[in-house]
């Protein structure tokens, strides 16, 4: 977050904070330290802002974009740090998005300005009626039409290597240990979902190569999806609709590094522990974060159950830092958060206030 008067709505892209999880730490009976990278807190609300203004500016100076002159197509889960930059930039702007992507998200990309084209959820990616496919359609019957492409462009990646990777390692390293938090001023464990796969593997790059070469990268994938690693993790539920937005697939997108020692090791989640998450994190930490984020903090403490991941949940001072890709409000009217925030058991406060009330009624009736 920066302190000074900035010139556009891009410079607010980034810069996000990384926030202990303490209370959820203490629940889970962790030693480690359990950190938040909260990226709802960019300016146009996800991790997304990040490589659509890498993309963006690349494309610009390789002279793929005119201004005033490009149309703008992307297949996207929604997430609308696209149209961020291109209703700064003057872009005309298609999105094409499964039908399952929240009405929230549809409308902000609307009122940025951008034509939203639904697909159906049950076309495979390579079907011409898939999100991908009408895309590339759309593209050749265009004028001027140019598709970005975040499954295969490199400005992915190449944007969490050079900026949220390198955000991540200052937050460690600039804050002290001291005796009442103890810190390994390092990143031990970073823990990421997959959609692209770009995120993780940018940061994972940059913690490694510059940071600490023995981090561990855990990959989070749905069950339904084929993204973990081996391909035996993804026979349970092959194929299965899954809810959580904008995580898994059913291929291997370009930009999801399959080289030995980007990710470490895969947790495949389902739509209930991830939504439970995000009642956690919601209730305990004050955080509102999207169900992708639920999936991730899941697959994190799935991990630190683990063989490997025991040594380090057990031991004060090492950093776990989870990726927390975008914020609860792309999804409020989405049924799953509606059943928790609107249909939950009342609470003994809201009982005891409710008796409050209807003696005060019963009273002035007198």
């Amino acid at each position: 977050m920066s302190p000074r008067i900035l010139d556009s709505a891009l410079d607010a892209v980034g810069n996000t904070p990384l926030i202990r999880l303490d209370k959820i730490a203490a629940e889970e009976g962790l030693k480690c330290n359990l950190l938040g990278k909260l990226e709802c807190l960019s300016a146009g609300g996800s991790v997304k802002d990040r490589i659509a203004k890498a993309m963006v500016l690349a494309a610009e100076k390789e002279g793929t974009l005119i201004p005033g002159q490009s149309v703008v197509i992307e297949p996207t889960s929604g997430n609308t740090g696209l149209s961020l930059h291109f209703a700064h930039k003057g872009y005309s702007v298609i999105i094409t998005m499964p039908n399952k992507m929240s009405r929230e998200k549809e409308a902000i990309l609307r009122a940025l300005g951008a034509q939203v084209i639904r697909t159906p959820d049950e076309e495979s990616w390579d079907s011409p009626n898939s999100h991908i496919g009408v895309a590339k359609r759309l593209q050749r019957e265009i004028p001027h039409a140019v598709i970005l492409d975040q499954y295969r462009n490199p400005n992915n990646p190449l944007a969490h290597e050079y900026t949220t990777g390198p955000e991540i390692i200052d937050a460690v390293t600039s804050t002290p240990s001291c005796s009442s938090r103890p810190s390994s001023m390092k990143v031990d464990v970073f823990v990421a979902s997959a959609g692209t796969g770009g995120t993780i593997t940018g940061i994972s790059r940059a913690l490694k190569k510059t940071h600490n070469s023995e981090c561990i990268v855990v990959g989070i994938d749905p069950v339904g999806s084929i993204l973990a690693c081996p391909d035996s993790l993804n026979s349970q539920g092959l194929g299965k609709s899954y809810a959580v937005e904008g995580i898994g697939y059913d291929f291997i997108p370009q930009v999801l590094s399959r080289d030995p020692g980007v990710v470490d090791s895969w947790i495949k989640t389902t739509d209930e522990a991830a939504f439970h998450a995000v009642q956690r994190l919601m209730k305990r930490e004050g955080l509102l974060v999207g169900g992708s984020s639920g999936s991730t903090l899941t697959g994190a403490l799935t991990w630190l159950k683990s063989e490997q991941g025991r040594k380090v949940a057990e031991t004060d001072g090492m950093n776990v830092v989870v990726l927390l890709p975008d914020g609860v409000r792309n999804y409020m009217s989405k049924e799953w958060f509606l059943n928790f925030a609107l249909a939950s058991e009342p609470t003994q406060l809201a009982s005891e206030s409710d008796g409050v009330l209807e003696a005060s009624m019963q009273r002035a009736s007198l």
